[in-house]
């Protein structure tokens, strides 16, 4: 057997095919006409899966921002119990919503009482909370909590808007969805 002679097994090799023996090293492989595909994909493979991958991201994508909403939105709800909890602790106090044995008004109470809810780290990038003016009186208030100017949270809830909670624990919306939809 001449190792420099191509065997049944060189058909499909690449030439050259390095083998022991042959002149300058190299044994001739035989082709049977066709040349065999190269490993990795065509263009038109790696088009199809872009296209699957902009499909996929296209549902995906606003499903997550509607998720991120919601849960900013839940986050701000949580916050305005937090401070209708610190009202009622207030009112305990002072027998009294609108301002404390002091005659100190309950708006800058309220500011001052730096609830961690309403951190940056937690929604204070999103919302910010107040009373409405006139909402705090000696028995009655209302919290708000109004998406800030300019912040994604604003631009992507038009269906809530601005959240609010009473001292009788009645809960609105401003946006355009039910009070189901908001709370």
């Amino acid at each position: 057997m001449n190792p420099c002679r191509p065997m049944a097994n060189d058909m499909m090799a690449e030439p050259p095919f390095q083998a022991a023996g042959c002149p300058g090293g190299v044994r001739q492989a035989r082709y049977s006409g066709h040349q065999l595909r190269s490993a990795g994909f065509t263009l038109v493979e790696l088009m199809i899966v872009v296209a699957i991958i902009a499909v996929l991201a296209a549902i995906a994508l606003p499903t997550y921002t509607s998720y991120i909403t919601k849960t900013r939105r839940t986050a701000a709800k949580g916050c305005l119990s937090e401070y209708a909890n610190y009202m009622e602790r207030y009112y305990t106090t002072n027998l009294r919503y609108d301002q404390d044995t002091q005659t100190t008004p309950v708006q800058n109470s309220l500011t001052l009482a730096g609830l961690d809810c309403a951190t940056p780290q937690r929604t204070g990038n999103d919302y910010g909370y107040s009373f409405p003016s006139g909402a705090a009186s000696v028995s009655t208030y209302t919290i708000q909590a109004v998406p800030i100017s300019g912040s994604a949270q604003a631009k992507r809830d038009t269906l809530c808007g601005t959240l609010t909670l009473n001292q009788a624990g009645k809960r609105t919306a401003s946006g355009t969805g039910t009070l189901d939809q908001c709370w």
